[in-house]
């Protein structure tokens, strides 16, 4: 078991649009468990799916029987719903211990963008890999495999505190990430034709992660 609880690298600014992020996620997830105690089981998962990523709208799309606000727009309004605390709370968790150093470099502005874009793009991976399953996709952690793909770019000997097991263990950055993108691309390999196994979408994480390395080093570049 290994958790990350913080990184030893603190920023020079404040992450107000990491701290923006966060909030508006758990704002959205407590107006999620007001609807699902105040509609029936049938009304909230219809509403929640409306909302989510479903591979399967795309071709749909394409052939022009869904329209794009159905179809594509979730890749948006997808990154901003979770299923249950622990989906929350990891991604949360993740994207407090990361975002606050990428936000340093990108600026808050183009941060915000960086974050969208890696959501999207992760979303559009996830959808390649399972063109026409019916199976919905939600949370943030496409756009936060982003910022963590943009982190082992930038801060690579960054010291990551993380829980190995029970004991408290400063890991650099790239050990860390590194192995948790293996992990990633592993399983995605296994659930090839399986769609999102276990309710995870491997592929919207290698997307991710591949997508923030690659606008950082564009952006170093510049």
């Amino acid at each position: 078991m290994f958790i990350p609880l913080k990184d030893l690298n603190p920023s020079r600014t404040y992450p107000f649009v990491n701290v923006t992020l966060i909030l508006a996620n758990i704002t959205v997830f407590i107006y999620e468990l007001g609807l699902e105690a105040t509609l029936s089981h049938r009304a909230y998962e219809a509403l929640l799916l409306s909302y989510s990523t479903v591979p399967a709208r795309f071709p749909a799309f394409l052939s022009g029987q869904a329209s794009f606000e159905v179809s594509c727009a979730p890749l948006v309004t997808s990154m901003f719903l979770h299923y249950g605390f622990l989906h929350i709370a990891g991604n949360m968790l993740f994207l407090w211990i990361f975002g606050d150093n990428v936000e340093d470099f990108f600026g808050h502005i183009a941060y915000l963008f960086f974050y969208l874009v890696c959501g999207v793009g992760a979303g559009l991976l996830h959808v390649l890999f399972n063109l026409h399953s019916s199976i919905p996709a939600v949370g943030a952690s496409g756009a936060i495999s982003g910022v963590m793909g943009a982190y082992i770019l930038l801060h690579p000997r960054a010291r990551i505190l993380t829980l190995v097991f029970i004991f408290p263990l400063p890991v650099p950055a790239v050990i860390f990430l590194g192995l948790w993108y293996v992990m990633q691309f592993v399983s995605g390999i296994n659930a090839l034709g399986g769609g999102a196994s276990g309710g995870v979408a491997w592929w919207a994480h290698i997307g991710g992660f591949l997508l923030g390395m690659l606008l950082t080093t564009l952006a170093r570049r510049r």
